[in-house]
C-alpha cells in the first residue's frame, strides 16, 4: 500500500504490517483513504481528530445554508375585500423572509360550483397584486376540493 505521513510526505509503497508498525510508533492510527487506487493509499493520522474536525466543518456548512420553507394562506371563495387585502399583506412578508407560499381557497359542499368563476377570479387577482414582489411557481390548480396556487420569492 501507498503510505503517506502524518505531516503529509510520501512514505512510498510499504507492506500493511509495516504501516501499522509505523502508525504504532508514533501513536497514531493508520486509515485507509482510498481503496480503488492501485495501490491503495493509506495515512497516519489521529483519526478521533479527523473525525471532530470533520464534524465541524459540517456544522459550519450547516449554518451557512438556507433553509426555504413553504408557508400557507387559507382563503374562502366568501372572504371579503378587507381579508383579502390583510392576507396578501401577510404573503408578502413570507416572501419577504424569503418563504415559498402555497395560496389555497378551500370550497365546501355546495360551494364547489363557484371553483372555476369566483376562485379562479380570486386567486388571479392574487397573482396580479404580487406579480411583482414574485414568481408564480404553479398556476392556480384544482386539487380535490381546493384551489391551490404555489407564490415564491424574485431571485
Amino acid at each position: 500500500m501507498r503510505l503517506v505521513d502524518s505531516d503529509g510526505s510520501q512514505r512510498g509503497v510499504v507492506s500493511a504490517r509495516a504501516a501499522l508498525e509505523i502508525a504504532q510508533e508514533q501513536g497514531l492510527d493508520l486509515v485507509e483513504v482510498s481503496d480503488k487506487a492501485d495501490p491503495p493509499v493509506c495515512r497516519i493520522m489521529n483519526f478521533d481528530k479527523f473525525r471532530y474536525e470533520l464534524k465541524k466543518k459540517q456544522q459550519e456548512a450547516k449554518k451557512k445554508q438556507t433553509v426555504i420553507e413553504t408557508r400557507e394562506i387559507k382563503f374562502r371563495p366568501k372572504t371579503e375585500e378587507h381579508d383579502l387585502s390583510f392576507k396578501i399583506r401577510k404573503i408578502k412578508e413570507f416572501l419577504a423572509e424569503k418563504n415559498k407560499v402555497k395560496v389555497t381557497m378551500r370550497f365546501r359542499g355546495r360551494e364547489i360550483i363557484y371553483a372555476q368563476t369566483i376562485g379562479l377570479d380570486a386567486l388571479t387577482k392574487i397573482a396580479d397584486t404580487l406579480r411583482e414582489d414574485c414568481v408564480i411557481i404553479q398556476e392556480p390548480k384544482m386539487e380535490g376540493r381546493q384551489l391551490v396556487m404555489f407564490v415564491g420569492p424574485k431571485a
